[in-house]
């Protein structure tokens, strides 16, 4: 009896950081030290001295079960994105520089092209907002996962300088709300997704070409997620100070955007104010979900909302564009309750 009669495969293991080195490779910084391989990833803070008073700031997530549309559609180069993603917004949201990303597949078996295929997309979100890949773990689980399942989470570090921190607590009446385009779903309420389009959950179904999404159903769910770290640091560099900041993940608009808030003032939305994906609509149809649980639930086609002085809305929005983002100016700050207004 060895270890590979239990049902794990050492040498898979071997192979599959072999295979995923020249994706990781492509993520390194100046500061990190030393290779992939070792017990624990470095990262030099040299830099960090710099700041007058520097905080660091991390993230964690997963994918949650987008990951089975992964499994079914047998492509998973993208999925990485979105575990990277749902961190690094989460420390960009802060005011902060994403640093470096460390990731953690669990698997019922290790399949080392599989593997690679995942760790290319983590690779690919952190090129995207600059952090370094330096480190991450892939654990085999024979008899508590299926062999063709995983999962798939991360967690991100980042640095801001604490006089650059954003808290919300310079907001005032008149402030302007823009909000940045999503790729679609991100990676929140796909468990809802799932029970919609239940009879669909195969790859036939999933490889369904629909003329109002303009592409697959397959490939509308498991667009990645957006990553607006660079947009973020372009607006900084084009002297604007955003007020606020929120990350429109799980809860949607209703739970995420009072989280940018200060006691005193509230979040006027337009609902009008952008064109709302089609993927929203089909999922709010199909499953005869009420519109308060579809703002309740999803980022509706806006992914990050940023709150800034009306006089500076025209230069964050050029410095958004100029990122590769879409920005919309989706309503305002006003006096009031805590809280959000949708109309």
């Amino acid at each position: 009896m060895d270890y590979k009669n239990s049902g794990v495969d050492i040498e898979a293991g071997y192979k599959s950081v072999e295979l995923m080195k020249e994706h990781v490779k492509k993520t390194m910084r100046e500061e990190v030290l030393g290779g992939l391989g070792g017990f624990a990833g470095a990262f030099s803070l040299a830099k960090i001295k710099e700041m007058e008073d520097p905080v660091l700031l991390s993230g964690t997530d997963g994918c949650g079960t987008k990951v089975k549309l992964a499994i079914i559609m047998d492509k998973h180069d993208t999925i990485g994105i979105d575990a990277v993603a749902m961190c690094v917004n989460d420390i960009a949201c802060a005011g902060g520089e994403p640093l470096f990303f460390l990731d953690y597949i669990a698997c019922g078996k290790n399949y080392p092209e599989k593997i690679a295929d995942i760790v290319k997309g983590v690779a690919e979100g952190c090129l995207q907002s600059e952090a370094a890949l330096i480190g991450g773990e892939t654990a085999e689980h024979p008899g508590l996962m299926p062999e063709e399942d995983y999962d798939l989470a991360g967690f991100a570090v980042g640095v801001v300088d604490k006089k650059d921190m954003i808290t919300g607590e310079n907001l005032k009446p008149g402030d302007v709300l823009i909000g940045m385009a999503s790729t679609g779903v991100h990676s929140n309420g796909f468990s809802l997704v799932r029970k919609v389009f239940e009879k669909e959950l195969n790859k036939e179904g999933l490889e369904t070409y629909y003329e109002e999404l303009g592409t697959t159903l397959g490939e509308a769910l498991l667009a990645p997620t957006r990553i607006y770290v660079k947009a973020l640091k372009a607006v900084k560099n084009a002297g604007v100070t955003v007020k606020a900041c929120s990350h429109i993940t799980g809860g949607g608009f209703y739970e995420n955007v009072p989280r940018m808030l200060k006691d005193g003032v509230r979040a006027v939305i337009k609902k009008d104010s952008y064109q709302i994906p089609p993927i929203f609509g089909m999922l709010a149809k199909k499953g005869d979900i009420e519109e308060h649980m579809m703002y309740n639930t999803y980022n509706m086609g806006i992914g990050m909302v940023v709150a800034v002085d009306a006089a500076d809305a025209e230069r964050a929005m050029e410095a958004m564009k100029s990122a590769g983002d879409t920005p919309y100016i989706i309503g305002s700050i006003e006096a009031g309750e805590k809280g959000v207004t949708l109309c």
